[in-house]
This record gives structure tokens, sequence and C-alpha cells, in this order.
């Protein structure tokens, strides 16, 4: 099927929509029709603008073909055609975009974890780090960013924390931050001043409701128990932790920041639920894509993804060589659109190379 096919095809879709949209019968198809349609409208309106703008380059064309064209005219024409050439392939770009297979989990919701690495007390804190700065930008983009879990050190680092984040869109931006991220700097407990490498793990997994993945109650060991802080020290008088285990495939979630022991399950369930699914996207994944190489992110948290060298004051990320010198406007939050999306411009050049 061409290009131009593809394109009718569309069109005709969204006009067979809109026209079973406005029968009486719609009923209960509305929803689903509605989401379709809306879903639809901004491809054709840059199909639709494509294309008149092709007709439009066609018929100026003609036009200075014409022998009854005089010099001013035909000057005017050729110009319009100088503009047209420097649109129609921006058009035809945003059309390729817009027609690419859309990950489902796109428009999820995300949840995020962050474990400290290899590098003790340092890695804790740069775990820490992360995770404000995940939580600043997350901020910036009008996200909803919730705690669900935070493991501290008591030195001010974070051993694990992870957080349910709700907004437009996030998966589709986060979802390239899964990796080892590694970090460059003089400890602040390190008396000769030398540089210390250590290292962070970032899992962002969509957020899965209970339609994406049916968890069955024979499947699940739940264990209750007392919260305990660090060192130690009791936080918590009575059995509120809870310790879910799924037995077919032993994922293990724990979570003790509430009071309630109700609360703690509900939020273990969150996410635990996630993780199951993002394992089950990443198998079918993996068979979609055997042959693929040099993607922008596998999600293999073994792989390193980026380093922030704070002598340097550079943050690079490894995958499509990009480096930023202004480490405190990423870490803050600020810049890290600038990574974010280069990484998703990236992504769509390979997608689109491939459909090509």
């Amino acid at each position: 099927m061409s290009f131009e096919d593809k394109l009718q095809m569309l069109i005709k879709r969204h006009d067979e929509l809109r026209d079973a949209m406005a029968r009486p019968d719609a009923g209960g198809e509305f929803a689903k029709l509605s989401k379709e349609f809306s879903d639809l409208t901004p491809v054709v309106d840059s199909v639709k603008a494509l294309m008149a703008a092709n007709a439009e380059r066609k018929s100026t064309q003609e036009l200075i073909a014409d022998p009854a064209c005089d010099n001013d005219m035909k000057r005017m024409a050729e110009e319009e055609i100088r503009a047209l050439d420097k649109q129609i392939p921006e058009l035809t770009r945003q059309v390729q975009l817009a027609l690419l297979p859309k990950d489902a989990a796109d428009e999820k919701n995300a949840i995020i974890e962050v474990r400290a690495g290899t590098g003790g007390e340092e890695a804790s804190l740069f775990a820490a780090q992360l995770f404000r700065m995940y939580q600043r930008y997350a901020e910036q983009q009008r996200w909803k960013f919730e705690v669900l879990s935070v493991s501290d050190t008591g030195l001010g680092g974070y051993k694990e924390a992870s957080a349910s984040i709700n907004g437009r869109g996030v998966f589709a931006k986060l979802k390239f931050e899964s990796g080892v991220h590694r970090v460059q700097r003089v400890p602040v407990t390190e008396a000769g001043g030398r540089i210390h490498t250590s290292a962070a793990t970032v899992a962002v997994l969509p957020e899965a409701e209970e339609v994406d993945i049916v968890i069955n109650d024979k499947d699940l060991r739940i264990d209750v128990f007392r919260a305990s802080g660090p060192g130690g020290q009791s936080v918590n008088t009575t059995d509120s932790a809870v310790r879910i285990v799924h037995i077919p495939t032993g994922v293990t979630v724990q979570q003790q920041d509430e009071k309630s022991q109700h609360k703690n399950k509900e939020k273990a369930m969150k996410i635990l639920r996630a993780r199951l699914y993002e394992a089950e996207r990443a198998r079918v994944d993996a068979e979609r894509s055997a042959s693929r190489k040099g993607q922008v992110g596998s999600g293999d948290r073994s792989e390193r993804i980026r380093t922030y060298n704070f002598p340097q004051g550079r943050v690079t990320d490894h995958r499509i060589n990009i480096t930023l010198y202004k480490i405190e406007d990423v870490m803050s939050g600020s810049s890290l659109h600038e990574l974010i999306d280069a990484l998703v411009t990236h992504d769509q050049a390979d997608r689109l190379a491939e459909l090509g």
C-alpha cells in the first residue's frame, strides 16, 4: 500500500467515525467511537494540510508552465513554490510521525523507582538527588507526584524510593529514564578530595489498571509485620507494614510508609501491578523486535545510560552522545527536558527510518 493510499484510508475512516457517531443507535458505542475520532482528528488535519500544500504546488507549477503567464506572475509563483518546498517536507514528517505505531503505554501514568547502586552512602545520596530531580521535573510539567515509599539511610540518602506520577503523556516522556545513572564527584566525606564513581538505577513503569493485568488472589502471599525505620528503630506499634509476593513470578513488593495496613496494601498492589505489566510488555517487545539494534533504551537496568560529572559540570547521555554543561540545571529539573526531548526525537527518527 502506498503512502498516499494510507492517507486516503485515514480520511475515509475519520469520515466513517463521524457518521457513526451521528447515528441515533450509536448508544454504548459512542464513547469508543468518540475516542477514536478525537485521536484521529489531529492526524487527519495534518494529512489534509499536506494534501492541500501538494495540490497548491501542482497548480502553481502548472501556472508557471502556462505560456500566457507574464513574468511578474511567474516570479510570484516561483516564490510560492520555494515557500511550499520548505513547508511540504515538514508537513510530511508530521504525518509520518502521526502514522508511527503507538506504544499503548505512552499515555499512561507512571511509577518511578530509584535505587542506590554501587558506591555506598555516596550512591544513596545520589539516588536521593535523582528522586528529587524527577519530583521537580514533574512539578514543572504540572504532573502530580505522589511518593509511594522511601527507604532512607538516616544520613540524607535513599536506599530506594518510589513514586506515582500522574499527568498527560507521563510514560511517553519518562520511559527512556530507565537504566543505570552514574555519578562522578568528590564526596563530602572524602578528606583527600578524590573523585569517586557511584551509581543508582532508575526504573520507569507504566501504571497498570486492573483491566490491564489480572492478578489472582491465589497467586499472592501477603505478610504483615511491624514497620521499622532507619537503624531498626520502631516507627509503628501495629502490624501495618505489608509484603506481597507474586508466587508465579517471585516479584516481591514491600510497603510500610503508611500507618494503615489497608493503605500500605493498596500502594503495594499498585507497584506490583505495574511491575507485572512492564514485565509482560518487555516480553512482547523482545519478541517483536528481536532483530532491532541500537534502540534508544531497552529499559535494561544493567545498561549505563547517563553520567553526571560534577567536577566538569556536565551530564552525558551515552545512548545519543549528547552532553550538557549545565549539571545544576539538570539536577534542578529545569533542563532535564532537553535530554528527554532529544531522546524522544532520536527514537522517532529511528522508527521513521525503519518505516522507510
